[in-house]
């Protein structure tokens, strides 16, 4: 990894470029970039989250989760490097499992909506699935430069901050818990006219 910052303003990207970690300079344009901008911007909407009254057991996962995006972000700024851990993958399957477990089943699509903080974690979710997306794309364009860990970590958080959504909504933290916010399709449309 390169030398920690001791100066914020360097002026070197005045030309439209960054320093990658293994000292090369790519345009600020470039896909390794963009996927680690991605990146930086779900950690930064988890600081979000972080904000807001949590359960301790979801605060304490998002500490982690941030700590995680950062190997994340480090590999993607380190061409064939590896910082992040496949046990991290693992971490977020057991705790989609642990929490998704104490859940109603769907039967309808929900809406990006309920308490202040399951909409962060909504948020944070639609820009795990950018990240992912960015994180893809440069696979395809450096296929030998990128893992298949970075990839599944995020395609696995964005499932996780789906539930933690759900959780969040019903934790009533902040007075205003309960259920998730369903879409009303026509079909639910039909079944509640024939309930009444």
């Amino acid at each position: 990894m390169g030398n920690r910052l001791s100066q914020i303003a360097t002026r070197t990207g005045d030309d439209g470029t960054t320093g990658l970690s293994d000292g090369s300079r790519v345009p600020k344009d470039h896909l390794r970039v963009q996927a680690m901008g991605d990146v930086d911007e779900l950690n930064s909407n988890l600081g979000l989250l972080l904000a807001e009254p949590l359960p301790d057991d979801i605060r304490d996962l998002v500490v982690v989760i941030q700590h995680e995006l950062f190997n994340l972000g480090g590999e993607l700024s380190w061409p064939g490097g590896e910082l992040l851990k496949d046990a991290a993958v693992l971490r977020l399957d057991e705790a989609l499992a642990h929490h998704n477990e104490h859940l109603p089943r769907l039967k309808e699509f929900i809406l990006p909506a309920g308490t202040r903080s399951a909409a962060i974690a909504h948020v944070c979710r639609t820009v795990a699935r950018r990240a992912e997306r960015a994180v893809i794309t440069l696979a395809h364009a450096e296929p030998q430069a990128i893992r298949a860990a970075p990839r599944q970590y995020l395609n696995r958080l964005s499932d996780l901050l789906f539930v933690m959504a759900r959780v969040l909504n019903r934790a009533n933290l902040d007075g205003l818990g309960g259920d998730d916010v369903y879409w009303q399709s026509e079909r639910m449309k039909r079944l509640d006219a024939a309930e009444n």
